[in-house]
C-alpha cells in the first residue's frame, strides 16, 4: 500500500482572447513529453502551469505565458478559481485573462507544445484539456466558481 502523502497544487490557465478568439496549444502525444501531472496529451490546452513559490497569480501567469508562448502580457485579471483534480493529480487552478499583449504566438518548448492556433469560442477544437475547458465555461457563464 502506498502511504504517501499527496498533496494539492497550484496552477494557472491563462485565456488569452484576441479578435473574439482564445489561443489554444496542442500538447504533445508522448505523456513523458506532454509533462502534465493531471495528463491530458494530445489534448488542446491555454498556456499556464505550475505556479512557483512566493509568485503571485499574475507574476506565474506572465512567466509562464511568456516561457511557452514568447508574449509579453501587459494587463491581466483573475477571472475564476477551478478544483481541478482526476486519478493523477489535484490542482488549484487560477483562470486569467489577457487581451492586452504583445507579439505573436511561438512554439517555444516543442517537446511539449507542438502548435499555437486561435480557436472562436464557438469552434473549439477536441480534445480540450479540461482545466482549460473550466476556465472557458466560467468565462462563458461570467462565473467565478462552478461547483462540481
Amino acid at each position: 500500500m502506498n502511504t504517501e502523502k499527496k498533496k494539492v497544487g497550484a496552477g494557472v490557465g491563462v485565456m488569452l482572447f484576441r479578435e473574439g478568439k482564445v489561443l489554444l496549444g496542442r500538447r504533445h502525444a508522448d505523456p513523458g513529453k506532454a509533462d502534465s501531472e493531471l495528463h491530458g496529451e494530445g489534448a488542446w490546452t491555454m498556456p499556464g502551469g505550475k505556479m512557483e513559490f512566493g509568485e503571485s497569480f499574475e507574476d506565474g501567469a506572465r512567466r509562464e505565458v511568456l516561457e511557452e508562448t514568447g508574449l509579453q502580457l501587459d494587463e491581466i485579471k483573475i477571472i475564476c478559481v477551478n478544483n481541478d483534480k482526476n486519478e493523477y493529480a489535484h490542482f488549484v487552478t487560477i483562470g486569467l485573462l489577457a487581451e492586452k499583449f504583445s507579439g505573436e504566438p511561438k512554439v517555444m518548448e516543442p517537446d511539449e507544445i507542438v502548435e499555437w492556433r486561435w480557436f472562436s469560442l464557438d469552434n473549439l477544437p477536441t480534445p480540450i484539456y479540461f482545466p482549460s475547458a473550466k476556465i472557458v465555461e466560467n468565462y462563458r457563464k461570467k462565473l467565478f466558481y462552478i461547483p462540481q
